[in-house]
């Protein structure tokens, strides 16, 4: 067969169709991101096509205005989890999440512009959180109830609040980590896991948390019939041996919360330890460099914003420097 004909057929051959899931999977692979980061951009983009799909609207051909209409009815579409409308904050991430999403389609030729860029986004602040947080009393009575919790599961869920509250980890990097992320280090022991902007990132267990790790793993091996070190896969599993997901931590932390007689406790996540690890770790005195780090916070104004004593007058600066004076005056 002649080139020419090569050409002349290849020329004829209709050119590949790209739908925007496509495209949203191409754009996930291109980026390094956990997977809990990756499902929620995944679902984030799904909305906006299934937003546009009962509009009639082509997602690929959308301007600014077509994102802010999407927008205002974000801010008025109600969270199935907490039954209120939708935070600015959970709002601007989606958006944010969109705009990545038309910059690569934009770096592939697939559209013009990006229309999230002139569109009217929610301002957030960025100093509160709607976050509903736990003092370190709250904190103790929700370990000390899963301490007292009984049932098949109760082991497994002692890790659960123990690897939250001492470590302050995101519900989606808890229920990612495998037992192979298990380590020692240098007289440590330790937990490796992939954070948020798909950064490795290490944390050190606690002597409470390596302890309930090991209990729960001792049961699991007795069940498995071999032993500890031949265990594999995920490190938190169902009854059935399925990997725990994050609507489970969910409610484990309500119920118990609701057992230790937090008075908030319908309104609690995972995140709320998360919030009360900041808070606490700085009430201690830890610099706030150092907690930044441990939560993996690229920027250290979103650890001030987790830290909900920032504002208690007794750490004012002021009497650090009276102090200071008075002691030069003596």
């Amino acid at each position: 067969m002649s080139r020419s004909t090569l050409v002349r057929r290849a020329a004829t051959r209709p050119a590949p169709t790209y739908t925007p899931a496509d495209f949203t999977e191409a754009w996930l692979r291109n980026r390094r991101l956990s997977e809990h980061t990756r499902a929620a951009y995944r679902r984030d983009i799904a909305g906006w096509l299934a937003w546009c799909a009962d509009r009639g609207l082509d997602p690929l051909g959308a301007t600014f205005l077509h994102v802010n209409t999407y927008a205002r009815d974000l801010e008025s579409s109600v969270d199935p989890r907490s039954g209120r409308p939708l935070t600015p904050a959970t709002v601007a991430r989606k958006l944010s999440a969109l705009s990545s999403w038309f910059t690569f389609l934009g770096k592939l030729g697939a559209v013009p512009t990006n229309p999230v860029s002139g569109a009217d986004r929610p301002r957030v602040d960025r100093d509160h959180s709607a976050t509903v947080g736990l003092t370190s009393e709250e904190v103790d009575a929700l370990l000390a109830a899963a301490e007292a919790d009984t049932g098949p599961n109760a082991l497994r869920n002692r890790v659960v609040l123990a690897l939250l509250a001492d470590l302050g980890l995101r519900v989606g990097e808890l229920v990612a980590l495998d037992l192979a992320d298990l380590g020692q280090e240098r007289g440590h022991r330790s937990v490796r896991f992939v954070g948020k902007g798909g950064r490795a990132r290490r944390r050190a267990l606690t002597p409470s948390s390596a302890y309930a790790v090991d209990a729960y793993l001792a049961a699991r091996a007795i069940v498995a019939g071999r032993p500890v070190e031949q265990l594999t896969g995920a490190l938190l599993v169902t009854a059935t041996g399925n990997r725990l997901d994050r609507h489970a931590v969910f409610r484990l932390v309500r119920r118990l919360a609701r057992v230790a007689g937090i008075p908030a406790w319908e309104r609690l996540s995972p995140h709320s330890l998360r919030h009360a690890f900041a808070t606490s770790a700085r009430a201690e005195g830890v610099p706030l460099e150092d907690v930044q780090d441990a939560m993996g916070h690229a920027d250290p104004r979103t650890t001030r914003r987790y830290d909900r004593d920032r504002h208690n007058l007794d750490r004012d600066p002021a009497y650090a420097i009276w102090a200071a004076r008075a002691r030069r005056r003596s």
